[in-house]
């Protein structure tokens, strides 16, 4: 305490005035010297007792701070009396609170990054691992025939990478917010015929009714583009569900709340164990038929929730699954 130069020169400046307290007086009365004295030398013991516990505090504060910056668990609550250091423990305190949980979200997200890119590197390695072993094939096998068929099952094979690598881009930037959505006024019935656009021929060929009921007036506000993709990749999953001979039933309910798209097929449904984990990346469920990299929904999911909506997937009364996507109207 005594190394603080404040401290020193009060000391100079308290023993002055103390001097001058005396000699002033003794000049007026001699006998007022002694009590002068007293009264200086009690107020300086008074000052020393509080500037000491004052340091105290201080002293234990920057205890704390200096187990924080070692990264201790453990955090010293304070039961100081209120006061200006009382304050500072407190607004302290929340700012290690804060500090720590920003290190736990930073740790978590770390381990989420590490996990990703396992999951990322073992998706990768299965159609890489095929397309090798078709190659070798390639190489000592003479008959035409045979030789087209590996070629095209080699260039399915890098299709599926291809659209796993722009996938997971696709997903790196919506987490770091570098995608700047549109957002203007979308015809509901526009929308979703964007969505089945590329699945037509394929529901024709699989033998897969449709049933749309859109009406007219039904408008969200979004970007077609991304919300279409969204759509797509939920319709992608219904099919697979449905399989040769299903249905696909696409309603769109119109509130003055909101703006709800239902997709409901025809399948077996989900699992109910799954369904907390249906928009998980990489989660490809149980079933042994399962097809994908589990990657659809979850990119479908971010879309929709960057835009302000809100996505879900339930089994439906009647059987099959279901996929809702709602957007609250627009104030």
């Amino acid at each position: 305490m005594l190394r603080n130069r404040e401290i020193q020169r009060f000391l100079i400046l308290f023993v002055l005035i103390s001097l001058l307290g005396a000699v002033g007086g003794f000049v007026i009365e001699p006998a007022a010297v002694l009590p002068v004295l007293f009264l200086s030398a009690a107020f300086g013991v008074a000052f020393f007792v509080f500037t000491r516990a004052r340091y105290k505090s201080i002293a234990q504060i920057s205890h704390e701070i200096d187990r924080v910056l070692h990264k201790e668990e453990h955090l010293y609550m304070s039961q100081a009396e209120e006061g200006e250091l009382s304050i500072l423990e407190s607004e302290i305190t929340k700012m290690t609170l804060r500090i720590r949980e920003q290190n736990d979200a930073l740790k978590r997200e770390k381990q989420y990054l590490a996990d990703s890119l396992a999951d990322i590197a073992h998706q990768l390695r299965t159609p890489l691992t095929s397309a090798n072993l078709i190659l070798s094939f390639l190489k000592d096998n003479p008959k035409e025939r045979e030789r087209k068929s590996l070629l095209r099952e080699t260039e399915e094979l890098f299709i599926q990478m291809d659209w796993l690598v722009t996938s997971l881009l696709k997903l790196s930037r919506l987490d770091a917010g570098m995608i700047q959505f549109q957002r203007e006024p979308l015809g509901v019935g526009k929308l979703i015929e964007t969505a089945l656009r590329p699945f037509l021929i394929a529901m024709e060929l699989h033998n897969i009714t449709l049933i749309k009921e859109i009406p007219q007036e039904a408008i969200l506000f979004g970007d077609l583009g991304w919300l279409s993709e969204a759509v797509q990749n939920m319709v992608k999953n219904s099919m697979e569900s449905a399989g040769d001979g299903g249905q696909i039933e696409i309603v769109c309910r119109d509130t003055l709340l909101f703006t709800e798209i239902t997709i409901h097929d025809s399948g077996p449904g989900f699992e109910k164990e799954e369904l907390p984990y249906l928009f998980e990346r990489f989660y490809r469920g149980k079933k042994s038929k399962a097809t994908g990299y589990g990657i659809g929904l979850a990119l479908g999911r971010q879309i929709i929730v960057q835009q302000g909506g809100t996505v879900s997937a339930k089994n439906h009364p009647r059987g099959g699954a279901v996929f809702s996507v709602r957007f609250p109207k627009e104030r």
